[in-house]
């Protein structure tokens, strides 16, 4: 038995389009309750939801002449799809890549990469669900950890789509 509730769909292992049935008494999906009119309710416009799975990057300066020697930089996303990210410098300041203008509604994946001159760039990459990449170039300054106030002038012009992603 298992072997078959594994092997067929739901609806096929319970010998039915619905493994539950209709409560007694209920009309079946999508069907009015005798007696009674149809809903005249406009349905609700579905927006897709995220899912994603948590995804971390890190970047670390590791030229000595540079006034951010040793900063680490991290990226993560969470389950809904959001992206943040982490200056060494700021212990404990997780901050919303949403703030970035063009920043993708949904993250998947996550990528860092830091220049080592000083004053250098951080560049911030991230997968969209719709399988488009977007980066965004931000300046770093050797006094200035990022903050949820300095990282929009930062970076500028936000995140923008790389063209032809291949996935």
């Amino acid at each position: 038995m298992l072997l078959g509730a594994l092997a067929m769909p739901a609806a096929a292992a319970h010998g039915g389009p619905d493994p539950k049935g209709t409560a007694k008494g209920q009309p079946a999906k999508g069907k009015p309750a005798k007696g009674r009119p149809a809903s005249t309710t406009p349905a609700r416009p579905t927006t897709p939801r995220c899912s994603s799975e948590r995804d971390v990057s890190s970047a670390v300066v590791d030229y000595s002449g540079s006034g951010l020697f040793e900063t680490l930089f991290r990226a993560a996303t969470d389950r809904q799809g959001h992206a943040f990210l982490n200056d060494s410098r700021n212990p404990g300041v997780w901050i919303n890549l949403a703030l970035l203008p063009g920043a993708p509604t949904c993250a998947q994946e996550t990528a860092l990469s830091a220049t080592e001159e000083d004053p250098g760039n951080l560049y911030i990459t991230l997968l969209g669900s719709n399988g488009t990449l977007y980066q965004a170039q931000c300046a770093t300054a050797s006094g200035a950890p990022f903050t949820p106030a300095t990282l929009p002038a930062a970076c500028g012009a936000g995140f923008t789509p790389i063209s032809g992603t291949p996935v």
